[in-house]
């Protein structure tokens, strides 16, 4: 994928741009995020907090993520469009919805996290790790 990535919502509204190449690419199946995505998992891209730009104001929602720790999730308020992600266990780093990107043909996720939630039917892919919650961060 392609280090400098840029996106936008559906109308234009917020737009941004990262300035260095992405962390990983993931599959969040946590109900937090199907129910923030209107689908069975959300798909991210984890970039560098501080390498991220924003254009326009996004409306933040925050809750309490299975986790225990808090989510805020960033979305368009004229368009509704999900675009970003953080947590508070890990501020250094943001998810941005891999489909507001203006070229989304290079992601390609390397992990499934939060499976135990996953729903039923939803195939994983088996050359993937999973994790039945989210990975633990090294030291």
């Amino acid at each position: 994928m392609n280090s400098h990535l840029s996106g936008q919502c559906a109308c234009g509204t917020v737009r941004y741009r990262c300035s260095s190449a992405p962390l990983a690419m993931l599959n969040c199946h946590c109900r937090d995020c199907q129910l923030s995505s209107g689908a069975p998992f959300a798909s991210g891209v984890i970039v560098s907090s501080a390498d991220l730009e924003v254009d326009g104001v996004p409306s933040n929602y925050s809750v309490r993520a299975g986790s225990g720790q808090q989510a805020t999730r960033s979305f368009c308020a004229g368009c509704g469009t999900p675009l970003f992600t953080r947590s508070e266990a890990n501020p250094q780093f943001t998810s941005i919805r891999f489909p507001t990107l203006v070229d989304a043909s290079g992601f390609a996720p390397m992990l499934d996290i939060w499976t135990s939630s996953a729903q039923p039917w939803v195939c994983l892919d088996d050359k993937l790790p999973h994790f039945d919650q989210s990975p633990q961060q090294p030291d």
